[in-house]
């Protein structure tokens, strides 16, 4: 099968200049070890049982044998011999050499190492495919470009229906898709990552032996308050009502799903533009891929033809999904702002040197305008703080941004562009 590109690929070749060794981090199933493999030229496959044994022997007495071999090697599931790090980062310092090492794991478990690899092992984070790589985004609109010349935009226009978006949310981005051709065989996929992750991973992750019913039932109570900002006591009621965990033993659920990289919330943004206590602070629920969410509830693509509110939600994570990839590649982070006024922004994307984009997400025509309000009314607290507050004023909004599952992307005249999730690419 030919290799799609991922936004991934640009990041590790500037890591591997950078540093000896990078580390790519990411949900089982999302491309990891293959976008990898396109880099290196020897791989150590952990995992293979053909040699598994004799591998873990030799990671364990003499781990620095396991680095012979043409660099780039790539170390896949690394953390399955804890003593690798050592030697990796001790020849690092030795050799001084830059992208001799890559390693790829499906979770961020604590490892007992001597040292950091602070300078020497950097770290990627990768997700599931956006919309863009998977070839279903047109790509007609860069948010680089967004950034950079935001005057440029004078329209676009979508090629996938609703329809195409709704399946697209419940078969994710797992790029094992294209070995299949059967659409509703696809959809298989995200269901077995789901039963996978509560009957075996989040065991597995750290040795220590979990209930089912209980991972299930708190994947099950996040599914149902995706892209909300439900709070954990509110998780845990709901898991308790059907589930007799305690609250100790419920929050180290929610870690080790953390560490598995399925949980993935969102942080929010607190300006100073009002009082404190009138900011919302708690994150707001998410997965690294909504098609979790649809196959933790049991749904079809089918069952959204006449429920809108949840497709909302999961339209929702879709976009930050697509927002966190496409803006990885030059370094943004995703936040939300809302306030007790009931004045909200479902996602704020910050760059490093300060901009910021204001974005609402909406599946259709008739959320348009209300998303637009929000974001004027924002950018108009930001106005009215600077010119009260002249010795800490806050940057305006570069960008706001209702981004849709319609057809056709335009600019309104007070300023806020219009764009399909389908038109996006990084």
């Amino acid at each position: 099968m030919e290799y799609k590109k991922r936004i991934i690929d640009g990041l590790l070749d500037i890591n591997m200049q950078a540093f000896g060794a990078t580390w790519i981090k990411g949900p089982k199933g999302c491309g990891k070890t293959t976008s990898a493999k396109q880099k290196a030229k020897t791989v150590v496959e952990f995992q293979d049982e053909e040699y598994r044994d004799n591998l873990l022997m030799i990671g364990e007495t003499s781990p620095k044998k396991l680095l012979l071999g043409e660099k780039p090697i790539l170390f896949d599931e690394w953390q399955d011999v804890p003593k690798l790090w050592g030697a990796i980062r001790k020849d690092v310092d030795d050799t001084g050499k830059k992208g001799q090492y890559i390693l790829t794991g499906s979770s961020s478990k604590n490892i007992d190492t001597p040292h950091t690899g602070t300078l020497r092992i950097s770290q990627l984070k990768m997700y599931p495919m956006s919309l863009w790589e998977s070839e279903e985004s047109n790509g007609s609109v860069s948010l680089r470009e967004l950034f950079e010349r935001p005057d440029s935009f004078d329209g676009c226009k979508s090629v996938l229906s609703l329809d195409d978006i709704i399946y697209s949310i419940c078969r994710g981005g797992w790029p094992g898709i294209f070995t299949l051709k059967n659409n509703k065989i696809k959809l298989q996929l995200a269901r077995e990552l789901f039963r996978q992750t509560y009957s075996v991973d989040i065991s597995h992750i750290d040795g220590v032996k979990r209930n089912e019913r209980w991972a299930q039932g708190i994947l099950q109570s996040y599914a149902r308050n995706i892209c909300t900002t439900a709070a954990t006591k509110t998780i845990y009621g709901d898991v308790k009502a059907n589930h007799n965990i305690g609250e100790s033993t419920f929050f180290e659920y929610i870690n080790a799903l953390e560490k598995l990289f399925i949980i993935d919330d969102i942080d929010a943004w607190s300006p100073a533009i009002r009082s404190k206590t009138a900011i919302q602070s708690s994150p707001k629920r998410n997965f690294v891929d909504p098609s979790i969410a649809v196959a933790a509830m049991g749904l079809s693509p089918d069952y959204f033809n006449r429920d809108f509110q949840t497709l909302g939600f999961l339209f929702e994570s879709l976009c930050i999904r697509d927002l966190k990839i496409y803006s990885s590649a030059f370094d943004g982070r995703m936040s939300y702002y809302r306030d007790r006024y009931g004045l909200e922004a479902d996602g704020v994307l910050h760059l490093s040197d300060g901009r910021y984009a204001l974005i609402e997400f909406k599946l259709g025509e008739s959320g348009i305008e209300e998303g637009a309000k929000h974001l004027c009314e924002i950018e108009n607290l930001v106005r009215k703080y600077n010119k009260k507050e002249r010795q800490n004023h806050l940057r305006i909004p570069d960008l706001k941004l209702v981004i849709t599952a319609t057809q056709f992307g335009y600019r309104r005249d007070d300023g806020v562009l219009v764009i399909p999730i389908s038109c996006l690419k990084d």
